[in-house]
C-alpha cells in the first residue's frame, strides 16, 4: 500500500471526549437544510422544462430561452461563489448566509409568478446569485465546524442531504408538471428556506474574526474579484451560446470566449504579482495533486449535470414517460448517491485514507457513462435500471471524496478558500456540462432531422424545431406512427453522442487521478469562525467536534 504523506500538518490533539452537543447538531442540520433547497431547485426544473416551455411560450423560435432557464441559474451561481465567501470573511458567516438565502427566496418568487421566459430567466438569475452564497458558505462552514478527519462524516451527511434533494427533485418537478402546477416547484422553496433561516438564526453561533471591519473591507481584492467575475461570465456565456444560438465560428461566440479566456489569464497574473491580498491563493495550484483534484471536480460537475438535465429528456422523449414517471425513473441513478456518500464518509473518517474512493468513483463513472450508450428506444425497465445505476454509484462516491482529497492536500490555513474552489470548479463544470449537452442535443438532432429517412416524414412546421419543444410535441403524436419512431431513433442517436462524450471525459480524468498523492488527514484545525461552545446548566462546556486546541496541549 502506498505511503501517506504526513508533511502537510500535525494533528489537532484536542480533547474530543464529549463530542458535539445538541446545539451543534441543530446548527449543522440548519446548514444542511439550506443545501436541500438548492438541490431541489437544481434538479426539479429539468424534468418540468417541456411543460414550462409549453405553458409560457417556449416554441421552436424561443428554444434558446427555455435552455437559458436552466443555464442562467448555474452561470450566476458559479460566478459569485468566491465573492460570497470573501464577504463572509469580512461580515461573518451567519449574516452573509442569511442574506444569500433571502436572495434565493426572492428569485424563487419571481420564477413562481413569471408569465414569460424573460421574467423566468431573470428570476433564475437572482436564484443563482443567492444559490452561489448558499452552496459556497455551507461548504466553508463545515470546515469551520470540525477538523479534517471528522469533517469526512459531516460532508457525507451534507452530500446525503444534497442527494435527497437531487433524488426527490425530479419526482416533485414531474408531479407538479403533470398536474399543470409547475409554479409550485418554486413556491416549495420558501418553507425550506424559512426553516433554514430560523435554524441558522437561533443555533449557528460563530466567533467573529479579530480586527476592524473597515480594515478587512480595505483588504478585499476588489480588482481581482471584479475581473474574475467578468471573465468567468464572458466565458460561460460564450460556451452557452456556441452551437445553440450562434455558430462556434460567429463573433457572438468567439469575442466573449476570447475575452473570458484572456481575462482569466489576467486574473492569474494579477493574483500572483499584482496584489498582496489575493482572493485566490494561486500558490496552491503548484501542488500537482491539488491541481489534478480541481480538474476532477470540474469534470465531475460537468458529467453530473449532463446526466441530471438530459437523462429525464431521454425518459420523456424516447421512452414516452410522463414528467412524474421520468422523475421516478431517475431514482435508479440518483438514489445510490446517499448510501455511497455515507459509506465513503464513515470509511474515510475511520481509516484516514481517501485515495481509494477517488479512484473507485472515477472507474465507476467511466464505466457507467459508457453503459448509457446502450440505452435505446425499446430498452426494458430492468435494463435501464442497471445501465443508469452504475454512473450514479460513481457520482455518489466522488461527491465527498473529491472534497476531502483537496482539503488534505492544502495547508490548514487555506482550507476554506480551497474548499470553495472545489465547489467553484464543480459549479463551473455544471454550467459547461449543461451547455455542452444542450449544444450536442440541438446540433446533432438537427443533423439527424436532415437525414433522408427522417426528413421525408417531417411536416414543414417542425422541420427546424428545437429538441426540447419537439419532445413536448411528440406527446401529442400517435405513439406508433412512422414519424414518432423515426424521431425516437434520431433522439437515441443524439443522446448516445452525449453519453459517449461524458464517457471520454470521465476516462481521461480517471487516468489523471491515479497519480495524486495521499496526505495525512490528521491535521490542525485552523479557523477564525469557530463554533461557539454550548454551556450546560452545570457550567461545563460541550466541546465541538475536535475543536479548540490550546497552546501547550
Amino acid at each position: 500500500m502506498a505511503s501517506v504523506d504526513t508533511n502537510v500538518n500535525e494533528p489537532d490533539r484536542a480533547d474530543t471526549r464529549r463530542g458535539p452537543g445538541l446545539h451543534f447538531w441543530l446548527a449543522f442540520w440548519a446548514i444542511a437544510l439550506t443545501n436541500l433547497a438548492a438541490a431541489l431547485d437544481a434538479t426539479s426544473l429539468s424534468v418540468a422544462l417541456p411543460a414550462i416551455s409549453a405553458a409560457i411560450g417556449g416554441d421552436g423560435n424561443r428554444q434558446t430561452e427555455a435552455f437559458w432557464a436552466g443555464t442562467s441559474y448555474l452561470l450566476a451561481c458559479t460566478v459569485v461563489l468566491l465573492l460570497w465567501v470573501s464577504l463572509s470573511d469580512v461580515f461573518g458567516r451567519r449574516p452573509v448566509l442569511m442574506l444569500a438565502l433571502v436572495i434565493f427566496a426572492a428569485g424563487s418568487v419571481v420564477c413562481a409568478v413569471s408569465q414569460n421566459f424573460t421574467v423566468m430567466i431573470a428570476g433564475r438569475t437572482v436564484q443563482g446569485l443567492g444559490g452561489g452564497g448558499v452552496l459556497g458558505l455551507t461548504t466553508v462552514l463545515v470546515t469551520d465546524l470540525a477538523p479534517l478527519r471528522e469533517r469526512a462524516r459531516l460532508y457525507a451527511l451534507i452530500s446525503s442531504i444534497w442527494a435527497v434533494g437531487s433524488t426527490t427533485g425530479p419526482i416533485i418537478g414531474g408531479a407538479c408538471a403533470d398536474a399543470g402546477q409547475w409554479r409550485w416547484i418554486f413556491w416549495l422553496n420558501l418553507p425550506v428556506v424559512g426553516l433554514g433561516l430560523i435554524g441558522i438564526g437561533f443555533f449557528l453561533k460563530l466567533t467573529r474574526p479579530s480586527g476592524d471591519t473597515t480594515a478587512r473591507l480595505r483588504n478585499l481584492d476588489y480588482f481581482g474579484s471584479t475581473l474574475f467575475i467578468a471573465s468567468v461570465t464572458a466565458f460561460l456565456v460564450s460556451v452557452t451560446l456556441g452551437g445553440s444560438q450562434f455558430p462556434w465560428s460567429s463573433w457572438h461566440t468567439l469575442v466573449p470566449l476570447c475575452l473570458g479566456a484572456a481575462g482569466m489569464a489576467g486574473v492569474a497574473v494579477f493574483e500572483c504579482y499584482g496584489t498582496s491580498t489575493p482572493f485566490i491563493p494561486v500558490y496552491i495550484f503548484r501542488n500537482y495533486s491539488t491541481t489534478a483534484v480541481y480538474a476532477g471536480s470540474f469534470v465531475h460537475g460537468l458529467i453530473l449535470y449532463s446526466l441530471v438535465y438530459y437523462m429525464p429528456e431521454y425518459f420523456q422523449a424516447v421512452l414516452g414517460y410522463s414528467p412524474l414517471i421520468a422523475g421516478v425513473a431517475a431514482l435508479a441513478q440518483t438514489a445510490t448517491v446517499v448510501p455511497c456518500a455515507i459509506f465513503v464518509g464513515v470509511v474515510v473518517s475511520k481509516t484516514g485514507r481517501y485515495r481509494w474512493a477517488v479512484w473507485t468513483g472515477w472507474v465507476l463513472a467511466t464505466l457507467g457513462c459508457g453503459l448509457l450508450i446502450l440505452l435505446g428506444a425499446d430498452t426494458s425497465i430492468p435494463a435501464w435500471i442497471f445501465l443508469t445505476a452504475v454512473s450514479g454509484l460513481g457520482m455518489g462516491i466522488l461527491f465527498p471524496s473529491i472534497t476531502l482529497a483537496l482539503q488534505a492536500s492544502v495547508l490548514p490555513a487555506d482550507v476554506a478558500t480551497a474548499a470553495t474552489l472545489v465547489l467553484f470548479f464543480r459549479s463551473f463544470g455544471q454550467a459547461v456540462g449543461v451547455a455542452i449537452g444542450g449544444s450536442i442535443l440541438e446540433n446533432h438532432m438537427r443533423v439527424e432531422l436532415q437525414q433522408p429517412e427522417t426528413a421525408s416524414l417531417l411536416p414543414p412546421a417542425i422541420a427546424n424545431i428545437g429538441a426540447v419543444a419537439l419532445a413536448s410535441m411528440m406527446k401529442n403524436m400517435p405513439s406508433g406512427s412512422p414519424l414518432v419512431m423515426a424521431l425516437r431513433g434520431a433522439l437515441v442517436r443524439t443522446f448516445q453522442v452525449i453519453w459517449a462524450t461524458m464517457c471520454g471525459l470521465a476516462g481521461v480524468t480517471m487516468l489523471s487521478q491515479f497519480t495524486i498523492k495521499e496526505y495525512s488527514m490528521d491535521q490542525e484545525h485552523i479557523t477564525d469562525h469557530r463554533f461557539q461552545q454550548e454551556k450546560q446548566e452545570s457550567g461545563q462546556e460541550i466541546l465541538r467536534l475536535g475543536s479548540d486546541r490550546k497552546d501547550g496541549e
